[in-house]
């Protein structure tokens, strides 16, 4: 299955260090074709509600980076926040704040939580928005953004999760 990829910010060696230490298949529910339409999800969603598209794009590559197993790993989000806080300056051109909002995005993208500042809020339905891919349909109530809850974003993500690809209309 082909995915298509957004321009990255990531730099190229960071992402072939995460592709290195992440201890499961690339291949697999949480690699590197998750992580693409995680920063799709998010990019389309920074670009309709103003949130930090330079925030969403690392999360996509970073919040699942440190899983030690698919199944229910209570720990990878706080290990992805340590990973981030120590990768630190080569997170540019991200600033300290956004490394912080990059790393509370990444501790708690699994604790169910909506309410969070902007930013935040995107990364955690841009990965929401994904479900689709272990066979869950995105509840809106579960999505934080009135973005993310439009029928035609989740219809639009479900197709992409599945291997179907097209962008959703503007409103």
């Amino acid at each position: 299955m082909e995915v298509k990829r957004a321009a990255t910010l990531v730099a190229p060696d960071l992402i072939a260090e995460i592709r290195d230490g992440f201890a499961l298949s690339l291949d697999g529910i949480h690699g590197e074709s998750h992580w693409a339409r995680v920063c799709e999800n998010g990019l389309l969603l920074a670009e309709r509600t103003g949130a930090d598209p330079q925030v969403v794009e690392f999360f996509a590559y970073l919040h699942d980076s440190q899983r030690l197993n698919d199944g229910a790993d209570r720990e990878h989000g706080q290990r992805a926040a340590d990973y981030v806080r120590a990768l630190g300056p080569r997170l540019a051109p991200l600033s300290e704040s956004q490394i912080e909002t990059l790393a509370y995005a990444c501790h708690y993208h699994t604790a169910g939580l909506i309410e969070a500042e902007l930013t935040v809020q995107v990364c955690w339905d841009a990965d929401r928005l994904d479900l689709g891919r272990v066979g869950i349909t995105p509840h809106p109530a579960r999505l934080c953004t009135p973005a993310a809850r439009e029928p035609e974003v989740i219809e639009w993500a479900l197709r992409r999760s599945w291997g179907l690809s097209e962008r959703p209309r503007q409103p």
